[in-house]
């Protein structure tokens, strides 16, 4: 029986167990530090753990950083935790799937460009509410732009399309 355990009771916490509990919420205060302004000013943090945030994020020095942090972290020891880390979990969801829809786009504006009619036929089977013809008139324009060296405006344009078109039929 450990030394503060009570009889019949659950037993305390064990040392490592604390431990890993206070760096789980060290690592959501360095994550909260670390989010979008407008993220942490909808999260109606306590005015004290909101202006110690905001304080971390314009501290420079490194050794004054690091207290800063190790504050932020056990003013968030007192609080309930769940809907910060929701909210940075929701954050971070959203920001892969942006990333990942931006490289899909690439993708596809890199393979109209280089199988050209057979990648167009593909693009406007699978997504049905593109209009063929502006892809056809954007591609072409964008072909002859990289064929003859000039800048990507064109390239830019049929990327523009592309990724507007991904965002529609998400």
């Amino acid at each position: 029986m450990r030394r503060r355990e009570l009889p019949g009771g659950l037993p305390p916490p064990t040392k490592t167990e604390l431990k890993r509990q206070a760096r789980a919420v060290q690592d959501l205060a360095d994550r909260l530090i670390a989010a979008p302004e407008s993220l942490v000013a909808g999260l109606r943090l306590p005015d004290k753990l909101a202006d110690s945030v905001a304080l971390a994020r314009r501290i420079t020095s490194r050794a004054a950083l690091l207290r800063q942090r190790q504050f932020v972290g056990k003013l968030m020891r007192g609080i309930d935790c769940e809907p910060i880390r929701v909210a940075l979990e929701s954050e971070t969801q959203s920001a892969r799937s942006d990333s990942a829809r931006f490289k899909r786009s690439e993708r596809w504006r890199d393979r109209l460009l280089a199988d050209g009619d057979a990648a167009i036929a593909e693009f406007s089977v699978e997504f049905p509410a593109a209009d063929r013809a502006v892809l056809q008139r954007r591609v072409g324009a964008a072909m002859a732009e990289r064929r003859d060296g000039k800048p990507a405006g064109s390239g830019r344009r049929l990327f523009r399309f592309v990724r507007e078109t991904l965002s529609a039929t998400r």
